[in-house]
């Protein structure tokens, strides 16, 4: 069974900055890509920012130069660090990890969600 626990999320000013991390738990034999998405409240969820499987980070135009992704292997945890952010950020920010846990086949997993809320 694998879980991803997220934690970090609140309410910020505009200008302000959050960390959310999200935490892999459970058999893996191997986690492929790690992303962050949002969804805000009437719009559909969004990508955000992730890891590709070679390891490379990628972003939203939305977030480049705000935004950034990190991760700890040895925790099996990846991070989201927000700076500048602004009150369209406002969302609930969900991880999900592409992960090889003795399925057949890798497949996605989700977090429970983080709420952002970013005052102006």
């Amino acid at each position: 069974q694998v879980q991803l626990v997220e934690s970090g999320g609140g309410l910020v000013q505009a200008g302000g900055s959050l960390r959310l991390a999200c935490a892999v738990s459970g058999t893996i034999f191997r986690i492929n890509t790690m992303r962050w998405y949002r969804q805000a409240p009437g719009k559909q969820r969004e990508w955000v920012a992730g890891f590709t499987i070679s390891g490379s980070t990628s972003y939203a135009d939305s977030v480049k130069a705000r935004f950034t992704i990190s991760r700890d292997n040895a925790k099996n945890t990846v991070y989201l660090q927000m700076n500048n952010l602004k009150p369209e950020d406002t969302a609930v920010y969900y991880c999900c990890a592409n992960i090889l846990s003795g399925s057949l086949a890798p497949r996605d997993y989700w977090g429970q969600g983080s709420q952002v809320t970013v005052s102006s």
